[in-house]
């Protein structure tokens, strides 16, 4: 059973979702009932029948005969999985430990000792019952994701409306969403207005108001108002697929330490059959009593089995993971745990990792004489931008839509690749962009400038945690033209993430130096940015290839290296890294693929705290590996210089092993991702 307990915890795992904190509850967590569990029922079979045994034998002092067959039941029930388990493993050519203790059971039950066999049984049982209830219970903690997504949805169709399986939905159907309903696939909204509450996805606390245009995810729950979606993406492939995807990855992977412990369990096995059976020749052949020799023999390869050992490592491991994805970090397998906490570097990308990653506008500023304020000047070039799609333009046209501006309709949309857009507006011709002449576009910019010191804000900034205003990081400045002459300029940046500051302090505080910034945007954009973070070390102007030699260059240098981005470009440093986490936010699909841990809510704090809880279950490891040899140790020289009685062993080993697995689950309270 012992050397079952890491396929348990992660079949356990398997097929279960890691949702995210969130704080408005979702789905009531279940809770799995111990007898829910067969572990769990076996073993009380196996006690009933013991204890009904040692009534009939101790209490009534019937015949040895009538005693044996509420023991046998005990043996029966108690020890046929792991007999099983030990069968099948011994034709694999594997030599478990499981069937050490089916053998010690009835070897005790040979020489006459069925009490002490039967209790061993008992113990084992219960031993192996108690690590699927904490098991289970460390998968309820991280079950619900699955719940979350509906099992229908309803399509419209040119005939009406029809309901159907929410997995048999294809991109590009139409759904219909009604209020208080779950979201059936990921898509966008083609019509109606309502809020979603996509805690478990995104982690955001409040409802998002969705309308025609926004994206939407299955499993969040639709508000007051009712949607057309259409479906973007295969339910194979959406956000809560991808998240079950990534756990099941973990529950399929081991890590480095365990495979380690695997293979000296295997050697150690063969050892313990070859000691248990010198144990047991030596003092026979001395003129020992034969069953004294043999008892001593059983009772050494109880105490003698690594059980303990083959516990150590995964239960820390496993619980780290759960404790992770709970805080919105989907680690995608146990190996990825562990090397999370062996890092001393940490890489960093800019866009879309310290910063944003979308353009907003954040200064408007009409030219003298153009006879426009603002509002008006942001209005014109939201309504020429508004056609088109460019990043610039939603950004524009959000801008406006913000201050609640009209947006009056375009005529003669015309897209400039490189250049802009055009658009009659009010009959008259309006481009949006960079001028034809670029000494006329620098003049203008250098005119609306001087013209307002302080850019008009569409809208204030956003304030982290402290309330200090977030520094732009990078600046885009766009000429608003009317019938060819320049009205003024909009400035868009990227703004920095309002939690860089502080993750970048506490990953410098965690590793041996502080942060390296490499990114592929301009030097003074990438200058900013760190002087922002407090970051010293910059390499800007990165091709992808160069990002990947700067890890390399960095881990030729003895150096483990994180690495923290999110778009296409950075998964060749993704796969480079020792370690690697992506933003599941904005993060593209390979990005997601090629890392080792995903951050939902593109939280940057996360990556310290995901650091410091892999090192504190490494720490964990440790410890059980300690506790579990010196129980090992502790009593087999009991057994080889005295006399330790049989229940007292199994006690004793049973004993090490619970406790070794109750340290690693240490890791699922609240308190252990905050260091403490």
């Amino acid at each position: 059973m012992c050397s079952c307990i890491v396929a348990r915890v992660s079949a356990t795992l398997t097929s279960v979702s890691t949702p995210v904190e969130q704080s408005a509850p979702a789905v009531p967590r279940r809770r799995t009932h111990v007898l829910a569990l067969p572990e769990a029922r076996w073993a009380l079979a196996s006690t009933l029948a013991f204890l009904l045994g040692l009534i009939l034998d101790i209490g009534l002092g019937l015949p040895a005969w009538v005693c044996a067959v509420p023991y046998a039941a005990a043996y029966l029930t108690g020890g046929w999985e792991p007999a099983l388990e030990g069968l099948r493993a011994l034709r694999a050519k594997t030599l478990d430990v499981d069937l050490l203790m089916i053998v010690a059971a009835l070897g005790a039950a040979a020489i006459g000792q069925v009490l002490d066999g039967a209790l061993l049984i008992v113990i084992f049982a219960t031993s192996g019952a108690l690590e699927a209830l904490a098991t289970a219970r460390t998968a309820d903690s991280v079950r619900g994701l699955l719940d979350l997504a509906p099992d229908t949805a309803t399509r419209l169709t040119a005939h009406g409306e029809e309901t159907v399986p929410a997995a048999g939905l294809a991109v590009g159907d139409l759904l219909l969403v009604r209020p208080g309903e779950r979201i059936g696939a990921d898509g966008r909204v083609v019509d109606g207005v309502s809020e979603a509450d996509q805690a478990t996805v995104t982690g955001e606390p409040l409802p998002v108001v969705k309308r025609p245009g926004d994206e939407v995810f299955a499993g969040t729950l639709n508000g007051t108002g009712a949607l057309r979606v259409r479906v973007g993406t295969d339910p194979a492939e959406s956000v809560i697929a991808r998240i079950v995807t990534l756990v099941e990855e973990a529950s399929r992977t081991k890590a480095p330490t365990q495979l380690f412990v695997e293979r000296i369990e295997q050697r150690y096995a063969f050892v313990v059959v070859a000691a248990t059976l010198a144990v047991f020749a030596v003092p026979l052949a001395l003129g020992a009593n034969l069953t004294d020799a043999l008892l001593r023999a059983m009772t050494f390869m109880i105490v003698a089995s690594p059980c303990a050992i083959v516990l150590a490592t995964m239960p820390p491991l496993l619980s780290a993971i759960a404790t992770a994805g709970r805080h919105g970090v989907l680690v995608k397998s146990a190996v990825a745990m562990e090397r999370l906490g062996e890092v001393d570097t940490v890489a960093l990308d800019k866009t879309g990792t310290l910063t944003e990653g979308t353009p907003e506008v954040t200064g408007v500023r009409p030219l003298p004489g153009s006879g426009l304020d603002a509002d008006a000047l942001l209005a014109l070039a939201a309504a020429a931008e508004h056609p088109s799609e460019h990043p610039v333009a939603r950004a524009v046209v959000t801008a406006a839509r913000a201050r609640g501006l009209p947006i009056v309709p375009a005529e003669e949309f015309t897209a400039m690749p490189g250049r802009g857009v055009a658009a009659v507006v009010g009959g008259r011709r309006v481009t949006v962009g960079r001028s034809e002449d670029p000494a006329a576009a620098a003049a203008a910019a250098a005119a609306a400038a001087d013209a307002t010191r302080v850019p008009t804000e569409v809208r204030p900034p956003a304030r982290p945690a402290d309330g200090r205003d977030s520094t732009p990081t990078g600046a885009t400045t766009v000429l608003v033209s009317r019938d060819a002459t320049p009205v003024g300029t909009l400035t868009l940046t990227d703004r920095l993430r309002p939690d860089a500051p502080a993750a970048a302090a506490a990953l410098a505080g965690l590793t041996d130096a502080g942060p390296v910034l490499l990114t592929g945007d301009n030097a003074g954009a990438a200058a900013r940015a760190a002087a922002a973070t407090g970051i010293t070390d910059v390499r800007a102007d990165l091709l992808p290839e160069d990002k990947v030699n700067a890890v390399r260059d960095l881990q030729r240098h003895g150096h483990k290296v994180l690495f923290v981005g999110d778009g296409v470009n950075d998964a060749p440093a993704l796969a480079a890294a020792h370690s690697g986490i992506a933003l599941g936010g904005v993060g593209s699909d390979l990005a997601l693929e090629t890392a080792d841990a995903v951050l939902v809510r593109d939280d940057l704090t996360a990556v310290p705290a995901v650091v410091r809880l892999s090192r504190t279950a490494r720490r964990l490891v440790l410890q059980n590996l300690v506790i579990a040899a010196t129980a090992i140790t502790v009593l087999v020289l009991w057994d080889l210089l005295g006399r330790l009685p049989l229940p007292l062993g199994v006690a004793g080993h049973e004993g090490s092993t619970v406790l070794v697995g109750l340290n690693g689950l240490r890791l699922l309270r609240e308190r252990a991702w905050h260091g403490k």
